[in-house]
């Protein structure tokens, strides 16, 4: 038998994995520079994020198959190449002054990576963790959150030192890297696999095994009130928050006064 990965090892990879995607919920700490450097409106460079967000939620849908079949790693791959070439190929619509390129590479490319990116370490930490899925899961999206506090005052430094574009070609860059090395460790269990003691403590009662939506085929999911009344939840807390994160830079600089980096540390917090 080969040698069974660390369990905490692979969340360790997703949560990597997700601080790099979770870099999106810093958009609009590059709103004020992009409407100033170009001269665009608000609505233009805020549809770059909303254009992101839509395709993370169309790849996320219709690619789980796509994750089932091939597995988490080659999964994990497509969603560096995507998210690399998205946010490093925005360093080049804004070099040659594009908003129509800005819109392909961040929104399109880095969305179809967002949803990519988003769904492997979940999917496979539900696989690795059938005792602790509510903390396993919980960490890799506390990934994705967290990331912003830690993008945002690294993005404001940049595009003062390097500038809009070379900032883009180095945080995409560098979210290749990250997403690549994380996606080579993640691999699902093997079949028949449950961490050490599960079955004794399931059999004694001390440890009951759920069964809800997660034994249940994506076909077979959508067929339950469960499901759905998940997705409206999920639906309504992601519509609200994306609305206020989005532009909560310019907001906050101009409605209360923050500096530049007191607003993306603001942006960093409530990511």
């Amino acid at each position: 038998m080969g040698k069974i990965k660390n369990r905490w090892l692979i969340a360790a990879s997703a949560v990597g994995i997700h601080i790099s995607i979770g870099s999106v919920y810093a958009w609009s700490v590059f709103t004020k520079p992009l409407i100033q450097q170009f001269g665009w409106e608000l609505a233009d460079t805020q549809f770059t994020f909303s254009l992101a967000i839509f395709f993370l939620g169309i790849s996320a849908a219709f690619l789980g198959h796509y994750l089932e079949k091939k597995g988490p790693r080659k999964s994990g791959l497509l969603a560096a190449i995507f998210f690399g070439i998205g946010i490093a190929g925005s360093g080049l619509a804004i070099y040659l002054e594009s908003i129509y390129l800005l819109y392909l590479f961040y929104g399109v490319f880095g969305g179809i990576g967002l949803g990519l990116g988003y769904i492997t370490p979940v999917s496979t930490l539900v696989k690795w963790f059938p005792d602790k899925r509510g903390l396993a899961t919980g960490l890799a999206i506390m990934g994705f959150g967290f990331a912003a506090l830690i993008s945002s005052p690294v993005i404001v430094y940049l595009i003062d030192v390097v500038g809009i574009a070379n900032t883009f070609f180095i945080m995409g860059s560098v979210y290749f890297i990250i997403i690549l090395l994380s996606s080579l460790y993640l691999a699902p269990p093997p079949k028949g696999w449950v961490p050490e003691g599960f079955h004794a403590a399931a059999a004694s009662g001390k440890k009951k095994v759920q069964q809800d939506l997660s034994q249940l085929t994506a076909n077979e999911a959508v067929k339950t009130k469960r499901f759905w009344y998940l997705w409206l939840m999920l639906f309504i807390n992601i519509s609200c928050g994306i609305a206020i994160i989005s532009v909560a830079s310019p907001m906050a600089q101009e409605y209360a006064g923050m500096t530049v980096v007191a607003a993306a540390t603001m942006v960093g917090i409530m990511g």
